[in-house]
């Protein structure tokens, strides 16, 4: 009777303990999430990625300390439609917006808003971003840099996408220069003094950005918050305040070079690298606001780029000296390895082991499923995206993985690329027109051919047939940005 009691009495202290845990853990607020976003920086431009010359030590630090994926992908291979698969859980077949472009049918709210600039095609009313879903938990929303996914009183407004605060560019066009007249504020214009948008000024868009985002965070400390900060840098112009590029100026090694585009600067290997450094040191007071509010261990911080580096020499950047690809082929806008694949690091103390590397493929829609299985918020139905929490946490067999990664592009000549095991294939040139096989498929194997150097379709004739089908049934046409041939199969 007395061992019946004992056992009862342990067993009833046992449930007890697990079921206040339960309740303590539930009652915890959610994670602060942190998305930091360079513009077109390489997967081989930080120094975790084996970047010799120009120096990254936070972002760094966030891999040191967090985990470093080797096989994440952007969206897309330029700006607009690889932000629109991240915001929205979509990947290229299946997202609103599939290539940059500017619409040419709001005159009325260009005129009714004072826009100066065109905006990019707004996402629609009917998608759901990360910063609605997050609504679902009260989460204050906030997102400071470059936004290019529709301009104010369009459906794309950040402001009707989710965000309470939007600070920055709306339009990527107007970020082309980084020491812009002004910058928006919500719907309002904030005038910048000292610029002209020429090579130099007084305030730096970048330096503001950062200002209005520790602001947010020191005003959303007691609850918890998304701050999406999708950057401008390193995105030319090359433009950099004088004290960041002393950093470089005279130890990097300069070279003549043909001006394309953009402003020209007088040391654009120093003022590229310095921009990235800047960026970095920006993302350092980030997380220093984070560990002076003790909210380290409640915030999950991610770093990651919206594509590959850009084109050799374009506006004085150059991706061959700093080998800003890494091993990989292509630049941005391309669907080669060197316009896709991205550094992504995050950082989320207690959760995410410390030095911690993976090989597990993922991509630019898998975010939206990540944040919401991490705060506990239902994500959107019909999307493309798997959570990587697991990988991030370190559950690593519970990890769900992708039977294959998709992407189309209907730029740059009109691309599809498919990405599945150890396996490449890719389509150039689609829309070309005096290509008379749009419709051939190159096929590499990553495995032995991180370069995708030698196209071994020819010997593997039924792996193509595969890649031919999953081209053709992983995508739905699109009005605004038409694929043919694949459009009239």
């Amino acid at each position: 009777m007395c061992n019946r009691f004992i056992l009862a009495a342990t067993l009833s202290l046992i449930f007890s303990t697990v079921e206040r845990g339960l309740a303590e853990e539930m009652s915890t607020r959610p994670p602060n999430i942190i998305y930091l976003l360079a513009d077109d920086l390489g997967y081989g431009e930080l120094g975790c990625y084996g970047q010799r010359w120009i120096k990254t030590p936070n972002i760094d630090r966030i891999a040191d300390e967090g985990i470093r994926f080797t096989q994440h992908y952007s969206g897309n291979a330029v700006c607009a439609p690889s932000r629109c698969c991240l915001m929205t859980g979509k990947h290229p077949g299946h997202a609103y917006i599939r290539s940059n472009g500017n619409p040419n049918n709001l005159d009325h709210l260009k005129q009714k808003h004072g826009w100066e600039f065109p905006g990019q095609h707004p996402i629609p009313e009917s998608e759901v971003t990360i910063a609605e879903m997050l609504k679902q938990k009260g989460y204050a929303t906030g997102a400071m840099g470059k936004w290019g996914l529709g301009h104010f009183g369009s459906t794309g407004d950040p402001n009707k996408q989710g965000f309470d605060l939007f600070y920055g560019f709306n339009c990527q066009v107007h970020a082309h220069n980084h020491y812009p007249r002004f910058l928006w504020r919500n719907d309002k214009k904030e005038t910048l003094p000292g610029n002209d948008r020429t090579l130099n000024g007084e305030t730096y868009s970048q330096d503001k950005f950062t200002e209005v985002a520790l602001e947010f965070i020191r005003a959303n400390k007691d609850r918890p918050f998304f701050l999406y900060m999708p950057f401008a840098i390193p995105h030319l112009s090359i433009q950099v305040p004088e004290e960041s590029l002393a950093q470089y100026k005279g130890k990097i090694p300069e070279e003549d070079y043909v001006h394309r585009r953009y402003l020209k600067h007088p040391f654009p290997r120093a003022g590229y690298a310095a921009m990235i450094s800047h960026l970095d040191r920006d993302i350092g007071k980030i997380m220093s606001v984070v560990k002076e509010l003790g909210l380290d261990e409640d915030t999950l911080i991610i770093f990651s780029s919206d594509n590959g580096p850009t084109f050799d020499r374009l506006g004085g950047s150059d991706s061959a000296f700093f080998e800003s690809a890494g091993p990989f082929r292509g630049l941005k806008g391309s669907l080669y390895e060197g316009g896709i694949r991205v550094p992504m690091v995050a950082r989320w103390p207690s959760k995410i082991e410390p030095g911690t590397e993976t090989d597990h493929p993922s991509a630019f829609w898998d975010v939206m499923p990540t944040i919401a299985e991490i705060t506990g918020t239902k994500a959107p139905t019909g999307i493309d995206g798997i959570s990587f929490a697991p990988t991030l946490l370190g559950q690593v067999d519970r990890q769900k993985r992708h039977d294959y990664l998709y992407w189309e592009f209907p730029a740059y000549g009109g691309q599809q690329a498919v990405h599945m095991g150890d396996w490449k294939a890719i389509r150039q040139n689609m829309l070309r027109k005096n290509n008379k096989d749009p419709l051939k498929i190159e096929l590499y194997n990553l495995k032995e051919d991180i370069g995708e150097k030698n196209d071994v379709a020819a010997q593997h004739p039924d792996v193509v047939a595969k890649f031919a089908k999953i081209m053709k049934e992983s995508r739905v046409p699109s009005k605004l940005f038409a694929m043919r041939p694949l459009d009239n199969r």
